[in-house]
């Protein structure tokens, strides 16, 4: 996966990402990987390619039925 580096950010915004990450309980490295991801995946991302997000961001933490996913999946068309 590539590295980002963005420099000279306003201290705004570094303090509204801060506040958004605690908000969110995830550090402010997540906070930016999942706001960039929001605003950029495309209209038609795939229901396997959000399950593997959702994996990736959760660690496994969320046990959720297969059966539900795909439920959702299905009704969000």
């Amino acid at each position: 996966m590539a590295q980002l580096l963005v420099r000279n950010v306003p201290d705004y915004v570094v303090e509204a990402l801060r506040e958004r990450a605690r908000s969110h309980g995830r550090s402010v490295e997540a906070e930016h990987r999942a706001v960039l991801e929001s605003l950029l995946r495309p209209e038609g991302t795939t229901f396997a390619q959000r399950a593997a997000d959702l994996r990736r961001a959760t660690r496994g933490r969320i046990k959720t039925d297969a059966a539900d996913l795909i439920r959702q999946n299905r009704d969000a068309r």
